[in-house]
């Protein structure tokens, strides 16, 4: 099952809430409720680092006003789930019946697991 996203922010355990972009060109960084899909270049922040975010000298933060909620699941998360409880449910293939006990034919070699077939002359 797909994880829920979680902050960017490094050591951070809890769940992203916000997205943080950066807009170079007019130095601001934004803060917006989360992105519907994580993008390269965007950052995904937990509350407390998203309420908390300073910009450097010079640049401008635009913060969503409101409250930061978490998504609720997806219909991918369910599909996720039902697939993994699928995939749990499924019997395990059996190993391959050892064949140690059989002899070597005069046009085989056993050599450890493997035989070794000369080729048809």
């Amino acid at each position: 099952m797909r994880s829920p996203r979680r902050c960017s922010r490094n050591g951070c355990p809890r769940q992203a809430v916000a997205t943080l972009t950066y807009v170079y060109n007019e130095s601001t960084a934004v803060v917006g409720p989360l992105a519907a899909f994580a993008e390269p270049h965007t950052y995904d922040l937990c509350e407390p680092h998203a309420r908390s975010l300073t910009a450097p000298r010079g640049w401008d933060v635009v913060r969503h006003e409101g409250e930061f909620e978490p998504p609720p699941p997806t219909t991918d998360d369910l599909v996720a789930l039902a697939e993994a409880v699928r995939e749990a449910a499924r019997p395990t293939p059996r190993p391959p019946e050892d064949d140690h006990d059989l002899p070597a034919t005069p046009h085989t070699a056993r050599r450890g697991h493997l035989r070794v077939i000369p080729p048809n002359h």
